[in-house]
């Protein structure tokens, strides 16, 4: 049975975080909210919802090492993972703004979420504050400068949902709530279950299983992008995901539940692996090809991915 709520989980947390998606971004269209605003802010806060409601139901029935693990092994996938295999099978461009200003700040969250858990093993209501700020700062500055030069990214915006009826629109908000509450419960009940039945620790699957599966709708829409030979995802929105991962999905679930570091293995080894995974893109961008991650470096990345895996399995 563990098993089968893990699956049920995944399948309400995509379709519930497809609906939210869908209600946000109606309802904004029909406040005339500009379509930029719509793709920074909205569409990236409801495609948070999944990992956020997975971290926050985690964290208040006493989980908090899934709470974390979720988080932490996400952002090792999206990039060991999710761009390893896309690049595989289509190298991709890397733009200036990935070193200038996603790369940076990316790292800086990074390094941030590390010093607050290593500082006194807990994520506090404070610290959660400091992210959630630190993310509007963020987020200020991208509208700021996207107004000025005149960079309108509007692809994750679907007009026609500016005519979509108010009932459609709130029976879509209401499908998207519950399936992701429901979603998150049957996934974080099945992977303790599975955990135990296992003899690993929740934080083991947390940081594989879970994390992989809050991944999985990121790799597929890039895998089939990638097969037909369109732009597969920019290394911009993967970067974005990691950072609206540790600021919006730790800084508010902190802000309702302080979240306590419970296993020893999170900060001498999950965290350390996310932060050596997030750093090495800078190199790989530029050696020995500059501007692209082909496809001999994106098995470095999957190979690391897997070595990770295996590691945490293992120990």
């Amino acid at each position: 049975m563990s098993v089968v709520y893990l699956i049920l989980g995944f399948i309400l947390l995509v379709v519930g975080g497809e609906f939210l998606v869908r209600s946000s971004v109606a309802l904004s269209l029909k406040l005339n909210i500009s379509k930029m605003v719509i793709g920074l802010t909205v569409v990236s806060f409801a495609t948070s919802a999944p990992e956020l409601l997975v971290s926050l139901q985690a964290a208040l029935t006493g989980f908090s090492d899934i709470s974390l693990g979720n988080v932490i092994g996400s952002n090792i996938a999206n990039i060991a993972l999710v761009l390893g295999i896309t690049a595989m099978v289509s190298p991709l461009l890397i733009d200036r703004d990935f070193y200038k200003i996603n790369w940076p700040v990316m790292m800086v969250f990074s390094i941030l979420l590390y010093y607050f858990l290593n500082n006194d093993r807990v994520l506090t209501r404070l610290e959660g504050i400091i992210l959630l700020v630190g993310l509007g700062l963020y987020l200020f500055f991208l509208i700021r400068r996207s107004r000025r030069d005149n960079i309108i990214s509007t692809e994750e915006v679907d007009d026609s949902l500016a005519v979509v009826s108010n009932f459609k629109m709130i029976v879509w908000l209401i499908i998207g709530m519950l399936a992701l509450y429901f979603g998150s419960e049957l996934l974080v009940t099945g992977a303790v279950n599975l955990a135990t039945q296992m003899g690993v620790s929740e934080r083991v699957i947390s940081v594989t299983m879970i994390a992989v599966g809050t991944s999985v709708p990121e790799l597929a829409a890039s895998l089939i992008a990638a097969i037909k030979k369109e732009k597969a995802i920019s290394l911009g929105n993967l970067i974005g995901s990691n950072i609206f991962n540790i600021a919006s999905v730790l800084g508010l679930t902190s802000l309702i539940q302080p979240i306590i570091v419970d296993s020893e293995k999170l900060l001498t080894n999950d965290i350390l692996w996310m932060l050596g995974v997030s750093f090495i893109i800078l190199p790989l961008a530029f050696i020995p090809k500059r501007y692209e991650i082909s496809r001999y470096k994106g098995f470095i990345l999957v190979a690391g991915y897997c070595i990770f895996v295996s590691l945490a399995f293992m120990n």
